[in-house]
């Protein structure tokens, strides 16, 4: 027997990569961990009949000659498969856009940084010229789709992009993706998200703000990362986790969403016996407290942090600088021969304002040109750490509509970081 798996909490990936599996593979008996994410959860109760599947106690373990396992490489995060790690004889098949090292050892993988799983076994479908149904397309296409946020993830590819259009072409329905890729939320969604928002916390780790949030619940909940992702969408934080403890059970369900890649979810989830992406990851830990996880939780991502570059590696210094007192006639020759836009202004050792290009245009007669910095220059002064990262500049800059932001530790300006110095780093144009 041939059987193919995924994850536990299935989603939409997963379930999508075991059904073409199941294409390339007729001989494949295709088996669902028994949590299903809630959207994939509705979507088969109405279309199970388009869909043979079975759960882990439908199978006998003894008969499996062959195991496929889809968008994982944990055998942890498999349900009911553990009697099948030790046999020698087994023959193991992997295909998985994780690319980090698992603890499955497959004698054939394709694990590839791709946005979804799905994409790579489409790949594999359009090279075998299988044909699909428009059904069939739609559900490799919701795969597609909701890993990749309909193809707008930083970790979408040019792969993805090409199975979507080829799904596209084989009549995937985009009605039906639009209904079941909405998140569900409830009267008790709500209420668990006001609990958590009573009881919020932030923390900064390395220029990060983070938040992690204990709450019991009673009984399993489904959406709970709908909860999560609402939670740091109003908390406006970098990170955000959820440790969920059901005490009738003894443990605890952790979700984790990120919205910058410098905080590597995935890799924090799989350091817990769970699993993900660098952005979304979650996993469950029994037997400790709620406490506990939270801290521990903080200690992994101190640990996990990307080595990534920060606003010292960018930075121009040292700076120019001119004085409250300093004529505009003097300012505009400064810029000019550095070629630069803009310059803080200091008084002791202290940002008291910056002026730039634009404030010329506030003059209104040629006579002005002798006037003082201080009549013109902009005294709401934004600053950034060292420590920090491109991103959270480029959000400063968009929010406030800003060019230049000078870099200050402890009180002192040791630096200024650009617009371009930031483009130049985004799209790869920093020199080697």
């Amino acid at each position: 027997m041939q059987i193919v798996t995924t994850h536990k909490n299935t989603d939409f990936d997963g379930f999508a990569s075991v059904i073409a599996t199941t294409l390339l593979f007729p001989e494949s008996v295709a088996v669902l961990p028994k949590t299903l994410n809630p959207n994939v959860k509705a979507f088969l109760s109405i279309h199970k009949e388009l869909f043979a599947t079975h759960t882990p106690g439908d199978v006998d373990v003894k008969q499996v000659e062959r195991l496929i396992v889809v968008d994982t490489n944990s055998w942890s995060r498999l349900d009911r498969m553990e009697p099948l790690r030790a046999r020698k004889s087994l023959e193991i098949w992997v295909w998985d856009h994780h690319v980090e090292k698992g603890s499955i050892h497959a004698h054939r993988s394709c694990i590839e940084p791709v946005g979804a799983t799905t994409s790579l076994l489409v790949r594999e479908l359009k090279a075998k010229r299988k044909i699909l149904t428009p059904m069939q397309a739609t559900l490799l296409l919701a795969g597609i789709y909701e890993d990749t946020g309909n193809l707008s993830f930083p970790s979408t590819c040019a792969e993805d992009a090409y199975a979507a259009g080829w799904l596209l072409e084989r009549k995937a329905d985009l009605n039906i993706l639009s209904t079941f890729l909405k998140p569900a939320y409830s009267e008790k969604h709500k209420a668990i998200l006001f609990k958590m928002l009573q009881h919020a916390k932030r923390s900064r780790v390395k220029g990060h703000s983070v938040s992690v949030n204990q709450l019991s619940i009673e009984g399993h909940v489904d959406g709970l990362a709908v909860v999560l992702r609402m939670y740091m969408e109003i908390l406006n934080v970098d990170a955000a986790f959820g440790v969920f403890f059901e005490p009738e059970k003894n443990r605890c369900m952790v979700i984790g969403r990120s919205q910058t890649d410098e905080l590597d979810v995935g890799a924090i989830m799989r350091s817990m016996g769970g699993g993900g992406h660098p952005r979304a990851g979650s996993a469950q830990i029994r037997g400790t407290t709620p406490d506990g996880v939270g801290q521990w939780i903080l200690e992994l991502i101190k640990g996990h942090q990307q080595a990534s570059v920060q606003i010292s590696d960018l930075m121009s210094f040292p700076v120019h600088t001119v004085t409250a007192a300093t004529r505009m006639e003097e300012v505009a020759m400064i810029l000019r021969a550095k070629g630069i836009t803009g310059i803080p202004v200091v008084d002791k050792g202290t940002i008291v304002g910056m002026i730039s290009r634009r404030d010329f245009r506030k003059m209104r007669k040629e006579s002005h040109i002798t006037s003082p910095v201080k009549a013109y220059m902009s005294t709401e002064v934004l600053s950034i750490a060292p420590s920090q990262s491109p991103m959270q500049a480029v959000q400063l800059m968009v929010q406030h509509d800003i060019g230049r932001l000078p870099v200050v530790e402890d009180g002192r300006l040791i630096g200024i970081i650009t617009r371009s110095d930031v483009m130049r780093y985004y799209y790869d144009l920093l020199p080697d």
